[in-house]
């Protein structure tokens, strides 16, 4: 990443001094050439004498001066790349530390913000991915006569670059986009099963973070665009953190992930209490509710959601690092037909068992809360997280809503340990998730994991074993299998 910032006032360039010492030079050179002709009674030999050490005296100082002058673009030159080589730091949010880059010996570019940012950050992260054997069945997409395998891939799982910013007026802003080739789209099946339609194979530049925030008073952040609303530990988690490959199906399925609206944030001990200002920390948020990068809302309704965090105990105890943090959520919203409230997993329950993306075929009001919690002891780390949906159908203007109601929960326990300090890491994480439509329809999995960590997150290598297994499935042998494995490996590069 590049930071830019704004340009002050020009400087006399030390270039520009040289160059007039040798313009100067020359114009007296030429004045003694013309000064003999003007003493005509001077001797010859004496003048010639005269002119032969003024000539030598000329060429000694230009040798001199083009020996300047190359030095001093030398060392122009060696100034611009030296501030590429600083160790830059990155806005609050994104997660990264510093990106160390090597001075090159090129010729720099200067760029200079249009308004009055102070900061500017240009940055992103790739994460490639090969994913093999019963491949989506951790997502709940289970192989099977109905549903067709997905076979063995490479992936580019997300490719994104941002730019952030900091302005002079105390706002702070991101503009985010992604290359993903996303096979997480929506589908939609008949009553049997059948796949009528998919879009699961999107391709192109979408908006992920496009949000400017006020920070003005740290216990009152205003923070107004698309962005995460404040729901679920490890859905708020950025991507590039996370101990495993993918985040657990109950988090994929209820947290409503991406939205358009505002949020009121901050920490309100700040002031009040500054050695422990993390102690609370609020957010609260009005959405459209309809997913990211859609312009309009499905009704007049707004979702609302809420976050509570503590960081109850931050220090050393014993010589380690301890921390102990723990969090809830709550969600509320009324939505119309046609809305998929399963933004990024899937939800709904097929024929067979399997799941997709649950699009209402009918109204809904629906609440959800959320409780989470994560200890840290030195290299070991424990988080845990609940997750409770109940959707409720409504007729709007005499319409049956076409679904009954359910209510959908899960969790997960992650616990991992670093056998080698910040380089090798062990993760193993047990989850189950109950779509709650139709009886024994609960799916579990447990992951195994190893994290090499070349240079922190910025370049990480990760390899995660998933077991699934299926309740539904094994009532009803009829539609295949009920044991499902899958291998994942991912290559992590942050710039």
């Amino acid at each position: 990443m590049l930071p830019y910032k704004t340009s002050g006032p020009s400087q006399r360039n030390p270039f520009h001094r040289s160059a007039i010492r040798l313009g100067l030079t020359t114009i007296c050179g030429l004045a003694l050439t013309a000064l003999p002709a003007l003493q005509a009674a001077e001797s010859e030999s004496e003048r010639l004498g005269k002119l032969e050490a003024a000539v030598k005296a000329l060429q000694s100082e230009n040798a001199s001066l083009k020996h300047e002058v190359s030095e001093l673009k030398k060392s122009k030159q060696r100034s611009h790349t030296s501030v590429a080589a600083e160790k830059l730091a990155t806005p609050p949010g994104d997660g990264k530390s510093y990106v160390e880059a090597a001075a090159v010996e090129k010729k720099a570019v200067d760029v200079t913000a249009a308004g009055s940012e102070t900061t500017l950050v240009l940055g992103g992260f790739i994460q490639g991915q090969f994913e093999a054997g019963d491949v989506s069945a951790y997502d709940g997409r289970l192989p099977g006569p109905v549903t067709v395998k997905t076979k063995d891939r490479f992936r580019l799982r997300r490719a994104r670059i941002n730019l952030s910013g900091d302005l002079a007026e105390q706002f702070d802003f991101k503009l985010e986009g992604d290359f993903e080739l996303n096979d997480g789209g929506l589908t939609v099946r008949d009553a049997n099963g059948r796949t009528l339609a998919s879009n699961t194979n999107r391709v192109g530049f979408a908006a992920t973070d496009v949000f400017v925030n006020w920070h003005a008073l740290p216990e009152a952040n205003i923070k107004l665009g698309q962005f995460k609303a404040p729901f679920g530990l490890e859905q708020l988690t950025s991507d590039t953190k996370l101990y495993t490959v993918e985040r657990s199906q109950a988090s994929e399925a209820l947290t409503p992930e991406r939205q358009i609206g505002i949020q009121l944030w901050g920490k309100p001990l700040t002031n009040i209490w500054p050695e422990h200002k993390d102690l609370l920390t609020y957010s609260a948020g009005i959405f459209n509710g309809s997913g990211r990068n859609t312009t309009t809302n499905d009704n007049n309704e707004f979702m609302y959601v809420a976050r509570l965090e503590s960081q109850l105990y931050s220090g050393k105890l014993g010589g380690q690092d301890v921390g102990l943090k723990i969090g809830s959520d709550y969600l509320s919203s009324r939505d119309d037909r046609g809305v998929n409230i399963s933004q990024t997993g899937n939800l709904l329950v097929g024929r067979d068992g399997s799941l997709s993306s649950f699009v209402l075929p009918g109204a809904d009001e629906r609440e959800a809360y959320g409780i989470d919690a994560s200890l840290r002891v030195g290299p070991f780390d424990l988080v845990g997280e609940y997750l409770d949906e109940r959707v409720r159908p409504r007729t709007v203007a005499g319409v049956a809503p076409g679904f009954t109601r359910f209510r959908a929960n899960g969790y997960y326990v992650t616990g991992s340990y670093f056998v080698v300090p910040k380089k090798l890491q062990l993760v193993v994480k047990w989850e189950d998730f109950n779509p709650g439509q139709v009886p024994d329809d609960n799916l579990h999995s447990i992951t195994g994991g190893v994290n090499y960590y070349i240079r922190g997150d910025d370049i990480k290598l990760m390899a995660d074993y998933i077991h699934t297994w299926s309740d539904f499935r094994s009532s009803h042998p009829q539609f295949g299998d009920d044991q499902f494995d899958e291998v994942l490996l991912r290559m992590q590069v942050m710039f």
